[in-house]
């Protein structure tokens, strides 16, 4: 997030796109409640009537993968009527002149055949957004899981520089995170393109420091392996081994069936969790790791606030934290490192080899955190990304981005859009949340959310158990007849093993990012018998 949470209640405006706050973000969603109550104006961009539209002055209904062309139509808007910024697009931006030619191509008409939205409904919300400043835009998973993730999210961030809304508080573009210490492990350098603190491995100062910080003679000066391609390699041979750290691959990944192929071609599969899982199922290995409530160490919010997390009780059995089973695994292949604890780690290596972290140490984390960028241990953290518009790469980069379709579009076949995401109750694959009676309570099985009118043309009641069938798999699961969605969608989650969603998705990814479009995919609803 450029901005941060105690924005959200002070925004006077507030532009959600693709985000189901108030079942993934329920917390987050209240501050976004606040500032309405307090008479902030809230516009939600989403193919559901999510909860959070009760709250909304404005509910903008758009197709699934319509993002960029909407907001390429709202961007040409807010230049054919000189709505934009044109002192902040000047002095802060780069590429005007490109994004211009190209949203030309987007009148309101275009857009609209595109986005399902009307041109007058793209015009209002144009004039809306431009009538307040700042504003704020919150995203979440909605923009990020197409095969154009990485483009709504570079139209997101054109549509804030557009308005002139990056740099301020109760601006930005503000990211909510999938899971919990996403932003965490992303800044610990878990991605195959940079180490801690977001230093690429192509850099050569960047790799000459951490050779010298790890005491090894070389480290690779290409980005590594993301995850598709290392699923794929273990079916091929290319990968031998695979380690799979707190994930549960066998129910997250699209095309449930593909994936457990590619499990059990792994020669030696380990797998470090808590709790057994459907992806342990296929470990050659299993190292019980400590629970988040039993280790001591920091978690890092989307705000990249970064807290300090306690130990509350002790792992039980075997279990151990897991810096000590990655330190000990290093021990037997003949490293000694260093330090014993995950402040040690912190303070003596992370804070002294990630510049934007360097302010930060345990004895600084005892009040409410500190948000990186923290470069000294003066620095008081920093709440608000490109203040008053000055970005780190000097101009922020306006990006002329086209429209693509999702990779699957409905057909005679399968004529219905399938998308996907959570529930209030459960977390993720129920690893945890599914060992609480309580919890199962409320929530005991999957549904496929359905239209009326959908329903209808099928002869299907509220509560009937249905088919639901892709190009990859079917599922029977519970029919739930609600306004929420529009006609021509189904839309599901993948918390439970039985009716989950990933049985059906597609396993397409984005070229650069390589998230899988799990907002998107074709299938056929059925009446059984």
């Amino acid at each position: 997030m450029t901005n941060s949470f105690a924005d959200f209640k002070n925004a006077k405006m507030i532009l959600v796109i693709g985000s189901n706050m108030t079942e993934a973000h329920p917390v987050a969603a209240t501050f976004v409640k606040d500032a309405v109550l307090s008479g902030a104006q809230l516009i939600v961009v989403d193919p559901r009537r999510t909860d959070l539209v009760d709250f909304a002055s404005l509910h903008v209904p758009i197709n699934v993968g319509s993002d960029v062309a909407f907001i390429n139509g709202v961007m040409n808007v807010l230049i054919n009527e000189n709505l934009y910024d044109k002192a902040y697009v000047e002095s802060c931006t780069t590429g005007f002149d490109e994004l211009k030619q190209k949203v030309m191509e987007y009148p309101p008409e275009r857009a609209a055949e595109i986005s399902g939205v009307s041109p007058d409904a793209i015009r209002e919300l144009a004039r809306r957004l431009a009538s307040v400043k700042p504003a704020m835009l919150m995203y979440t998973l909605g923009i990020t899981e197409h095969t154009c993730g990485v483009n709504n999210v570079m139209s997101c961030a054109n549509l804030q520089m557009l308005l002139g809304n990056v740099g301020f508080e109760c601006g930005g573009v503000n990211p909510l995170r999938g899971q919990n210490n996403v932003q965490g492990a992303c800044d610990m350098g878990a991605l195959p393109n940079v180490f801690p603190g977001y230093q690429r491995v192509d850099n050569a100062e960047a790799r000459e420091k951490f050779m010298k910080a790890w005491n090894v003679p070389s480290l690779p000066d290409k980005p590594g392996l993301m995850m598709p391609t290392m699923m794929e390699g273990l079916t091929t041979g290319k990968i031998k081994a695979f380690y799979v750290f707190g994930e549960n691959l066998a129910n997250t990944e699209p095309d449930i069936h593909h994936v457990e192929h590619c499990l059990e071609s792994a020669e030696f599969l380990v797998c470090q969790d808590i709790f057994p899982t459907e992806t342990t199922r296929f470990a050659h290995v299993i190292l019980p790791a400590a629970a988040w409530s039993e280790n001591d160490g920091t978690f890092t919010s989307s705000e990249r606030r970064v807290n300090r997390v306690r130990t509350a009780s002790l792992p039980p059995g075997d279990a151990k934290p897991n810096w000590w089973i990655f330190k000990e695994l290093a021990k037997r292949m003949g490293h000694e490192w260093a330090s014993n604890s995950a402040q040690e780690i912190w303070d003596n290596e992370l804070s002294v080899l990630a510049p934007s972290m360097a302010g930060i140490k345990y004895s600084r984390l005892e009040e409410d955190g500190i948000q990186w960028p923290a470069p000294s241990l003066d620095h008081p953290g920093t709440p608000t990304l490109h203040k008053n518009g000055r970005f780190t790469g000097g101009l922020g980069v306006l990006k002329a981005l086209d429209w693509t379709p999702p990779a699957e579009v409905p057909d005679q076949e399968f004529p219905l859009t399938l998308s996907t995401g959570r529930r209030l109750y459960h977390y993720h694959t129920r690893t945890q949340t599914g060992r609480s009676q309580g919890i199962n309570d409320l929530l005991g099985e999957e549904t496929a959310d359905l239209s009326a009118a959908d329903a209808r043309e099928k002869g299907i009641s509220d509560g009937e158990r249905i088919s639901v069938k892709s190009r990859r798999g079917e599922v029977v699961v519970k029919a739930r007849i609600t306004n929420q969605v529009p006609k021509g969608l189904v839309w599901m989650a993948f918390h439970f093993r039985e009716g989950c969603a990933n049985w059906l998705t597609n396993p397409v990814y984005d070229p650069i990012t390589q998230t899988a479009e799990y907002k998107a995919c074709a299938v056929r609803i059925d009446k059984l018998g």
